[in-house]
């Protein structure tokens, strides 16, 4: 830990890992998301140990939720978007997926949040847009938080991003973070390093971690 301004300022993983200091956000672990992903079964994995190391230590635990409006409420963006990503020419040919209330909504199985922690759903990529996470974290007394989950490349990283204006040091499980596009993950992670904004580590590191900070 390095110190300044009467502040003390994280200079590695360890210095934030402690159930006081950082909680740990589960990505939009959802069917409908999971099954889009050739490896979701070992992501799932990884994330399952994080999530009940956490528990053993502690440390808050978030979960996040992602649903796209029904056709009604889908505006230009929106409707934009979803053209791009399905390679539609029409608004009639759009899929309209994601909804709330429907099975490809719910969280896996094996993560279901228990009385202590919470979801948060939302209709942006970022975590940090349109939820009570900053909140919540700010009223905690927490800085810093450990993501795991999917999509790197499309709502982690912004995420991230986003979650640095706010003032909060992300730490990013790189083999607990699934993705599609592994060119799109490679920047990401390119990115974090050039940035100099995130941290990153692995699922084993972070456990032994979890595991042994108070």
């Amino acid at each position: 830990m390095r110190h300044g301004n009467g502040l003390d300022i994280p200079e590695g993983l360890a210095d934030v890992c402690a159930p006081h200091r950082m909680a740990v956000i589960v990505y939009d672990m959802q069917v409908g998301v999971l099954s889009q992903l050739p490896d979701s079964k070992e992501i799932i994995e990884r994330v399952a140990r994080v999530v009940e190391a956490a528990r053993r230590g502690g440390y808050p635990v978030i979960f996040l939720r992602h649903f796209f409006l029904p056709r009604r409420l889908s505006g230009t963006f929106a409707l934009r978007m979803a053209m791009t990503w399905q390679q539609a020419d029409s608004v009639d040919d759009l899929k309209f997926i994601l909804q709330r209330d429907t099975p490809a909504f719910e969280l896996v199985p094996e993560l279901r949040p228990t009385a202590d922690e919470v979801v948060f759903d939302k209709t942006s990529m970022s975590a940090f847009e349109g939820t009570p996470l900053a909140a919540v974290l700010r009223d905690l007394g927490i800085g810093a938080y450990a993501i795991v989950g999917v999509a790197l490349e499309i709502g982690i990283a912004p995420t991230v991003t986003h979650s640095t204006d706010l003032g909060f040091v992300p730490i990013v499980v790189s083999d607990a973070c699934g993705g599609r596009d592994k060119d799109a993950m490679t920047r990401a992670y390119d990115d974090f390093e050039f940035q100099g904004h995130a941290m990153v580590t692995d699922t084993a590191s972070l456990i032994t971690l979890l595991a042994g900070a108070q």
